[in-house]
């Protein structure tokens, strides 16, 4: 694999690879076909590819019912149209039925950048948390990607994947298993941990190695499995630090620093947290991906500022 990869391009070559293989799969897509780099699938097997127009509830509720006819059926469109426009068919047609989709929120977070709000997807997470029977997933490299999409495939039942819209460097040696539930640990320290999901978690890498730099230790904790999540082993890698950090492009309510924080609290854990990620009532910045990022402090530089300042309030304490 590259070393830096689109993951809607690592989804499409799940898909092909998975019909060779066998799985009778069916991409469902809502005019969303550029967006979700499927041409090369289209291109091996004509025929094989729905695609409803611009309605996204038809998106959904047309999966649901491929899925009941014994397809794997896959949606691939852009997050806040998925999630947004088709709440309804998610929540009553996917996870309350508990048919076999797979649903693909392409360009999530503030991928789109100078397109606004509209555009954005900063409560995904939130959302789908709320629902049942549905797994949910945000993997942070090509690599682990691919490992969950090929995991989601065989799993029988819903299934959420958040992907980014940029090319990610890969993060993980070929030594690297996913497993569902399971906590990703990239670096060990004592001093402060770092958690993060999706393309944050390259945030928390680079933020760790500059608070090295400055004698701090930092552990950096990916969380690629947000439902089912292994809390227990997330509060065994908490507990030792005296400060934690989490960042995400989502808002702070709902997403990886909710779920932290509810790991903490009910375990009676007195860690203090800083929750970095687009602030209570507020939309995401519109503009260039870097300038999102820093405006909101979710980029290595806003990351090493709260983590020292954090750090440096409790580290006597």
């Amino acid at each position: 694999m590259s070393n830096s990869e689109h993951l809607a391009t690592v989804m499409v070559n799940a898909f092909i690879d998975a019909v060779e293989r066998g799985i009778d799969l069916v991409p469902v897509v809502a005019d969303s076909t550029s967006t979700a780099k499927i041409a090369p699938f289209m291109q091996k097997f004509p025929g094989r590819l729905v695609n409803v127009g611009i309605a996204e509830q038809t998106l959904v509720g047309a999966a649901a019912g491929l899925a009941l006819g014994g397809k794997v059926a896959v949606t691939c469109n852009a997050a806040p149209f998925l999630i947004s426009r088709a709440n309804e068919q998610i929540k009553v047609d996917i996870c309350y039925n508990n048919t076999n989709v797979k649903l693909f929120g392409l360009n999530s977070g503030a991928s789109y950048g100078p397109l606004a709000s509209t555009h954005h997807s900063i409560d995904d997470i939130a959302v789908l948390r709320g629902f049942g029977n549905i797994e949910i997933y945000a993997p942070s490299s090509p690599q682990e990607c691919r490992q969950i999409i090929d995991y989601a495939l065989d799993h029988i039942g819903p299934v959420y994947i958040r992907l980014d819209g940029k090319a990610l460097p890969e993060l993980h040696d070929e030594s690297y298993r996913f497993t569902p539930g399971k906590i990703d640990v990239l670096r060990q320290g004592k001093d402060v941990a770092l958690v993060a999901m999706g393309s944050t978690v390259h945030e928390i890498v680079s933020a760790a190695a500059e608070l090295a730099q400055r004698g701090i230790e930092a552990t950096v904790i990916g969380v690629p499995s947000i439902r089912p999540c292994d809390t227990a082993q997330l509060l065994s890698l908490l507990k030792p630090h005296r400060a934690v950090v989490s960042v995400e492009e989502h808002n702070i309510n709902g997403g990886v620093g909710s779920l932290v924080a509810e790991v903490l609290a009910e375990a009676g854990c007195a860690i203090p947290l800083r929750r970095l990620g687009i602030a209570d009532g507020k939309y995401a910045l519109a503009g260039d991906r870097a300038a999102t990022r820093a405006y909101h402090e979710i980029d290595t530089a806003g990351i090493v500022k709260h983590a020292v300042a954090l750090y440096q309030t409790h580290a006597k304490q």
